[in-house]
């Protein structure tokens, strides 16, 4: 890591323990050697450094959205100065993806959120199957890491309050489709199974979208020993 790099990391972990009571003890759980494909929700942006930060040393390399990447504004130079990958919308972006398919290839940690939005209330929103692309083509496991806790981290800021954020860690799993044909509703289902995981992970009053899916609903999840 640059010496600005871990200036600026270190700035960021100090700046969001201002504004976080962070409980990241079950980061400890995320694997320390091994490409890996994390998937978390996505409530807000302080979350992103937060997260970031708490993996150090490990070399992660998330994916936004292209304009926010390479915009000239202070987010995007953060963002191209931590490697991020610009994701242009729209169609399936091949480049992003053979960028992250290479940085997992190095042994590195890709960071995607697959509700591919902010829900700003802490709900889980409908997944995007963009992070099954990515395990398909990989073969790099998948691991859900999920926050909650801090949706109302603005007003507490008004009133000089920190929000608390737990974060809590899912157990490790790769995608195989048995065989079969992977058409567009079947990675549509892929990635429903990937966040009923996430589900599973948070309190019911989080889980959304996927709030009502069977349990024992992945027949296309095969869960690491």
């Amino acid at each position: 890591m640059s010496l600005l790099r871990w200036i600026v990391a270190a700035f960021l972990r100090s700046l969001t323990g201002l504004m976080f009571r962070v409980d990241a003890a079950q980061l400890a759980m995320v694997p320390r050697h091994g490409p890996l494909i994390i998937v978390a929700n996505h409530v807000h942006i302080p979350e992103i450094p937060t997260l970031y930060t708490r993996l150090l040393p490990r070399k992660v390399r998330g994916m936004a959205q292209a304009e926010h990447v390479l915009s000239r504004k202070l987010v995007g130079g953060i963002l191209r100065l931590f490697g991020t990958i610009p994701v242009w919308r729209g169609e399936a972006d091949l480049n992003a993806l053979r960028t992250g398919i290479k940085e997992l290839s190095a042994g590195n940690i890709i960071l995607l959120d697959p509700e591919g939005t902010r829900s700003h209330n802490g709900c889980l929103q409908k997944g995007r199957p963009g992070a099954i692309l990515m395990a398909f083509h990989s073969g790099a496991p998948l691991l859900p890491v999920v926050h909650y806790g801090s949706e109302n981290y603005q007003e507490n800021l008004k009133h000089l309050r920190r929000t608390d954020l737990k974060y809590v860690v899912g157990k490790p799993f790769r995608v195989d489709a048995g065989g079969q044909r992977v058409t567009s509703s079947i990675r549509q289902e892929m990635i429903d199974e990937v966040m009923f995981q996430m589900a599973g992970l948070l309190p019911p009053q989080y889980r959304g979208a996927y709030a009502a899916m069977n349990p024992a609903s992945h027949k296309y999840l095969v869960f690491e020993k």
